[in-house]
């Protein structure tokens, strides 16, 4: 999937399962900002790159399992490094990112382990949803 083409807010929408006001918010709030053409005002058209919609992905399967927002806002600074070949272990108190050097306890004390979310099926999700809109 080309890394270079932007998405409109609704196109985002669409294809990550998030409502306009959740990504609204979110830009408002920094959690995940439009990389590419960024809002200038009201009525402004946003540009988001695939980079973005997998961090929105990723957050919404975070809220979907359990993570509250807060944590989830914790968790995306640290889970911006390589997103798509890691794994996701979400604890019942926090998160944890699995990666080549061993576990990252990404809220510093994600005991108890209860869900493993493969970044890599994240990644195939989004490129499947994509698809399908472009067709």
């Amino acid at each position: 999937m080309s890394t270079t083409l932007g998405f409109s807010g609704p196109a985002v929408c669409r294809v990550t399962g998030v409502t306009y006001r959740q990504l609204d918010y979110w830009a408002r709030t920094e959690l995940v900002t439009p990389s590419l053409v960024p809002a200038t005002g009201s009525g402004s058209k946003r540009s988001y790159s695939y980079a973005d919609l997998l961090e929105v992905k990723v957050i919404k399967k975070l809220l979907d399992s359990g993570v509250s927002l807060a944590k989830a806002r914790q968790a995306v600074v640290c889970l911006r490094t390589d997103l798509g070949s890691s794994n996701l272990l979400i604890g019942e108190t926090g998160s944890v990112l699995a990666d080549d050097n061993g576990l990252i306890d990404l809220l510093r004390g994600g005991q108890g382990v209860f869900n493993i979310v493969g970044m890599g099926s994240v990644v195939k999700e989004l490129d499947d949803a994509l698809s399908a809109i472009n067709e």
